[in-house]
């Protein structure tokens, strides 16, 4: 079985076990950061310790509900087209959710490697062996609304008991991969590395063609213009979303929700407003992440 079927295998057996699961038996702390327990178990966390990349390995990065799923289709696209070898399309490439046995598969993978993860503390040998990094990140106003409906629909995940307790919890950073601020700033001193790349939602999803000729040129996989074109058609949103019944199964309206810009403004409260605004001044303002973010075009 390959490390992509395996994982999806292992996943749908989790989504069940979770099912007889109580809510605060669903997320643990593992140096700090909360995680998901049936997804991202201990063992599984402990098992990054050993994974050994490879240079021409490809991990695409980003704080849960930033964009990781739409930007996994775009890359699997990017991949196939150039090379002509059909990427796998079921199952997230989250080292986070592979564990030791999955891992054995993954280390005879053929390359290039599609890897992924929500976690900003990226085991070192990835860095070592300069393997391209492609970040994604989105502004906090609708990253929070989209993680809330994410959470309200996920069984792996705690019930949730109001908007209002998630903001906070959100805010305080006590939600799965902890602090969307600390992922940001974490980043923030990794701009200089010439193997890292740091797109945001919002550009990529105003020109779709430009985003996908980045991404392609950063990971060596140079595209005519035709082969851009194709791959931007069969990557907007409301073409992942038809497809995500194949890609995610029974998840994929979970996922892929609406990927509006804005849609914060339908449930943020004048306060809760406030309190990002100050939030976003205090972490980010005037940082190389905060400039990318177009806030003040976002967010306000």
């Amino acid at each position: 079985m390959s490390g992509n079927l395996q994982l999806v295998t292992k996943m749908q057996e989790r989504m069940e076990q979770a099912k007889s699961m109580k809510d605060e038996e669903k997320l643990y702390r593992y140096n700090g950061v909360l995680y998901p327990t049936i997804m991202c178990p201990e063992e599984n966390m402990k098992a990054l310790d050993s994974i050994s990349a490879r240079g021409d390995d490809i991990m695409l990065v980003a704080y849960p509900k930033c964009g990781f799923n739409w930007m996994v289709g775009v890359v699997r696209q990017i991949i196939t087209e150039a090379t002509g070898v059909a990427s796998e399309p079921k199952g997230p490439p989250l080292i986070e959710f592979f564990g030791p046995d999955i891992m054995k598969n993954i280390e005879n993978a053929p390359a290039p490697r599609f890897l992924g993860t929500h976690m900003h503390n990226i085991p070192a040998t990835f860095y070592e062996k300069k393997c391209k990094i492609m970040v994604i990140f989105r502004n906090p106003k609708d990253t929070l609304v989209s993680y809330y409906h994410f959470c309200n629909n996920n069984p792996v995940l705690p019930t949730l008991k109001s908007w209002d307790s998630f903001f906070n919890d959100f805010m305080s950073g006590d939600v799965g991969w902890g602090s969307y601020f600390e992922h940001a700033k974490a980043w923030e001193k990794k701009m200089d590395d010439p193997n890292v790349m740091i797109v945001t939602y919002e550009d990529i999803k105003q020109n779709l063609s430009e985003g996908v000729r980045q991404i392609s040129t950063f990971f060596g996989f140079p595209l005519s213009d035709a082969q851009v074109e194709k791959i931007s058609q069969g990557s907007t949103f409301n073409a992942m979303k038809e497809k995500s019944a194949n890609s995610h199964g029974g998840m994929g309206n979970v996922i892929f929700r609406k990927g509006q810009v804005g849609d914060w403004k339908n449930h943020f409260t004048e306060q809760q407003n406030q309190q990002m605004d100050e939030a976003f001044k205090k972490h980010l303002e005037g940082t190389r992440i905060g400039a990318l973010l177009k806030y003040q075009q976002h967010c306000v």
